[in-house]
């Protein structure tokens, strides 16, 4: 009776499970423990398991192609391990190099089991190679989307802490925008406006750009956009900070913004929000 496919090798993974585990682990505990991004106890588990997994698929699987549906188990827990390690910080190399540090303990031991068959050693080695270095690769481009999800998730979270809109008196909002606006914080700064002016019952809604390093004919699109949407709500809109090198600018640009009211500073801003408003603030009188 022929043997399986892989026999020699997951005879020897079988044989030396726990040296070989041993062997393997100790290579990354250094890095990792000292870094503090992990435990020993939970290392262990990620190995031992990933052993496991590996050692199952390769007594079913009829191919060393990780790509194949067979090596689907692999995968996943790969997978998993990856976008794991993309949380906890670990890098990309040191990703990777959990599946490609498993082959010198690994080959140590074909060595020794296979020494008499020089043959079927270099035959398995290669096989070895070539199937840990796909694993690998895998585990680099998981962990690639991984962490671009989590910068596209923080850079979301950072457009909406960096586009606050405050109530500052009754039936007027204002909105500071600090640094360069561009299209997707457009969104984000119309979205939080919109949702606030339903939220209030505002009418008028004050975009301060003092903190707006320069305006072209793009950051200027976007404001006139704002505030359409604005008005389309019900509320009309005031663009306040426009210092003198920004109205250079807009002239210069040719930008039409002579249906938007404009102040130089918040403050002016607001005492016509109160005055369009019919409210007013009196200076307290000396006693």
């Amino acid at each position: 009776m022929n043997k399986p496919k892989g026999a020699a090798l997951i005879e020897v993974l079988t044989r030396h499970r726990d040296s070989l585990l041993t062997d393997w682990l100790n290579q990354h505990l250094s890095i990792a423990l000292r870094r503090g991004l992990t435990t020993e106890a939970d290392m262990a588990d990620q190995f031992r398991n990933f052993l496991n997994v590996f050692i199952d698929t390769l007594s079913s699987a009829d191919t060393f192609d990780a790509s194949r549906p067979e090596w689907e188990p692999v995968r996943a827990f790969l997978a998993e391990i990856s976008a794991h390690r993309a949380r906890q910080g670990f890098t990309p190399a040191e990703t990777a190099t959990f599946v490609f540090s498993l082959k010198q303990p690994l080959y140590t031991r074909l060595r020794s089991e296979l020494s008499d068959n020089a043959v079927e050693l270099a035959d398995t080695s290669w096989t070895v190679n070539l199937l840990l270095d796909s694993l690998g690769l895998y585990t680099t481009e998981v962990f690639q989307r991984s962490r671009e999800a989590i910068i596209l998730r923080q850079q979301e979270e950072l457009l909406e802490l960096s586009t606050p809109v405050v109530q500052l008196w009754e039936g007027i909002l204002a909105l500071p925008l600090i640094g360069t606006l561009d299209s997707a914080r457009t969104q984000v700064v119309m979205e939080s406006m919109l949702q606030k002016i339903v939220e209030t019952g505002a009418s008028i809604a004050i975009i301060d750009i003092t903190g707006v390093p320069t305006v072209d004919t793009l950051v200027a699109q976007h404001l006139l956009k704002t505030v359409a949407a604005a008005r389309l709500m019900g509320a009309d809109c005031i663009i306040s900070g426009i210092r003198p090198q920004i109205a250079q600018t807009i002239v210069h640009l040719g930008v039409d913004l002579t249906n938007v009211t404009t102040k130089s500073t918040l403050a002016d801003a607001f005492v016509v929000a109160l005055q369009r408003s019919g409210s007013s603030i009196a200076a307290r009188g000396a006693n």
